[in-house]
């Protein structure tokens, strides 16, 4: 109840709502096609990227979202350009470049006289979002979400069967990098609710509760984008009662229904399967 008048009274926690609501949708309807594409390193290793882009657009005073979005990009094709022109196979081009973007993010930060921000940007605080970020991720959210909608068919075909879409004719690396490109934007979207070091867990964990859930992808991504939504604001709830960090109550309740999904899930759930194994030995016993 206090959690609701205080929802009324302050802006600031209106702010909130509406970013890490926002935050909660594109990160589940982005993580269907990463999960589907098997790319969870991949966007693990975007989130680090973006540190550096970050900290250099503190350092000129520009807003970080396009220093964000460049090194991640950056790191994509590098990604990319390594493994396709050398016997390094893709998972370990990922490792060599994500941990150097990360690195070098974190030599320019200790360069800085003050981190605090920069602080927020690797943890998340949404309680602090300011207006311009809120801004930032509605414009976000609605590119993000357009582009999905336009380009369904393509990314859908893309994500299931590589060769038969390269056989229809498809530009694969094309859609490959402009899927990096809405995942670097979802990544800096996320920064001020989750963090760079969570932002992966939010990818990542409402996709694969919804991935149990059913097997069509329209059922998915909306199902995704609906346990984001639920734990942002869960997720906000916590840390604005209890005065905990934002970005890990908004993980930790997805992690919450994840669990509950893989215990529970009709046709995928542990006990469910569980039950019917028992019950087919009971039918042979007799």
């Amino acid at each position: 109840m206090a959690f609701m008048e205080a929802l009324m009274q302050y802006s600031f926690l209106q702010k909130a709502l509406l970013t890490s609501t926002m935050v909660g949708i594109i990160c589940g309807v982005i993580g269907c096609f990463i999960i589907l594409r098997g790319m969870a390193l991949m966007g693990e290793a975007i989130s680090h990227a973006v540190l550096p882009g970050v900290a250099i657009s503190y350092v000129i005073g520009i807003n970080f979202f396009f220093g964000a979005v460049f090194t991640g990009v950056l790191t994509a094709i590098a990604i990319g350009f390594v493994s396709q022109n050398s016997r390094i196979k893709h998972d370990t081009s990922i490792g060599i470049m994500f941990t150097a973007a990360f690195a070098a993010g974190i030599i320019i930060i200790t360069m800085l006289k003050s981190s605090t921000d920069l602080y927020h940007i690797l943890f998340g605080n949404v309680l602090a979002v300011r207006s311009s970020d809120m801004w930032i991720t509605l414009v976000i959210g609605i590119i993000v979400l357009g582009a999905v909608y336009v380009f369904y068919k393509e990314l859908l075909v893309t994500s299931f069967d590589s060769t038969m879409a390269a056989a229809y004719g498809l530009p694969i690396q094309l859609i490959h990098y402009f899927l990096m490109t809405l995942l670097t934007m979802v990544t800096v979207a996320s920064l001020q609710t989750v963090g760079i070091v969570l932002v992966v867990a939010m990818l990542i964990t409402p996709a694969a509760a919804a991935y149990l859930l059913t097997e069509r992808l329209w059922i998915m991504i909306f199902l995704a984008a609906g346990i984001g939504v639920v734990s942002s604001v869960v997720g906000l709830y916590f840390s604005f009662t209890y005065n905990l960090a934002s970005g890990a109550t908004i993980v930790l309740s997805a992690t919450a229904i994840f669990i509950m999904v893989f215990l529970f899930s009709p046709k995928h759930g542990i006990v469910w399967r569980t039950l019917k194994v028992k019950k087919k030995r009971a039918a042979l016993a007799k």
